[in-house]
């Protein structure tokens, strides 16, 4: 009776060994960031198809594709588990593409324009440079490795507000050159003579004069026109001793300015002019050794020096 039973524990044992070999094995559980992803019979195997899926892309624009590390738990578990295709699928929500581009940084701003090729960039900057050239700006390549898509979208919004601010430096730098040649309100907006040269400077001490000089003399051919520095009304045009033909205009907030020495006068008293607006033409009348403008600002009747503001 014995040997009976022990004979149906054998039989029994090796009925369910079959059937436990049959249905159940020794597999891998594939484990990343610990969460099992899948489940592989043979990991060396496993480990070459990771490295092939993930060495290449189709992307031409992705350098490389990371993989957080990738454990593996060997456990016995049901065949039926066991789909490497999909655990490969699985695998690619934890990979991220890795792309080659090259950044075009402007110096005075921290907006950067993303592109995906060294030729881009370059035409990108050439284009900056010749557009906002008069502010120079300082701008730069660098080849990053970025986990985030260029798209054209973004590279839109990127250069508009890189061109946004380097508008604004454009209107900073003439808004401070207004600055500068703004008397009290009244902006000197251009020089009286479009050429010349300074041959006597303001304060200056010389032999034709007893006294130090009040303004400033341009050197410049017989008739060179002569225009006004600024908006203003001609408030007396005509002889006046050593000035020879003088012009005056009046700009308001007590700024005025002097035009001597004329060869010959274009405007009237009551005259409304503009900036560069011509009111005479150079000569050499009155107190003068040679053909040349003598140039005056006054502010409440006493000299400034003209220079800074007209050049």
């Amino acid at each position: 009776m014995i040997k009976k039973i022990i004979k149906a524990i054998v039989i029994a044992f090796l009925l369910i060994s079959i059937l436990i070999i049959a249905k159940f094995k020794t597999v891998y559980a594939v484990v990343v960031n610990d969460e099992v992803v899948g489940y592989i019979s043979n990991k060396e195997n496993f480990q070459q198809q990771i490295d092939k899926k993930f060495a290449t892309t189709e992307n031409e624009n992705v350098a490389f594709v990371t993989l957080d590390s990738v454990g593996y738990e060997k456990i016995i578990a049901s065949k039926n588990l066991v789909d490497e295709e999909q655990t490969l699928e699985n695998l690619k929500e934890n990979a991220k593409s890795v792309y080659r581009v090259y950044e075009i940084s402007y110096s005075e701003n921290e907006e950067s324009i993303y592109v995906y090729s060294m030729e881009e960039a370059e035409e990108i900057i050439q284009n900056l440079k010749e557009k906002y050239n008069e502010i120079e700006p300082n701008l730069s390549i660098q080849e990053l490795y970025v986990e985030k898509e260029v798209t054209d979208e973004s590279i839109k919004l990127a250069k508009e507000k890189v061109e946004q601010d380097l508008e604004n430096k454009i209107n900073e730098k003439k808004q401070k050159e207004i600055d500068a040649k703004t008397i009290k309100g009244v902006y000197i907006a251009c020089a009286p003579l479009s050429t010349g040269r300074i041959s006597s400077r303001y304060g200056s001490v010389e032999r034709i004069r007893d006294h130090v000089h009040q303004g400033l003399d341009i050197a410049a051919p017989y008739a060179t026109q002569i225009k006004a520095v600024a908006d203003g009304t001609v408030v007396s045009t005509g002889w006046s001793g050593g000035y020879g033909n003088l012009v005056i205009i009046d700009h308001g907030n007590g700024v005025r300015t002097y035009y001597g020495h004329c060869s010959s006068i274009t405007s009237y008293v009551g005259k409304q002019v503009k900036s560069g607006d011509i009111i005479a033409k150079v000569g050499s009348t009155g107190n003068s050794t040679g053909n040349h403008l003598h140039f005056e600002i006054r502010v409440d009747g006493n000299y400034v020096n003209p220079e800074g503001y007209i050049y």
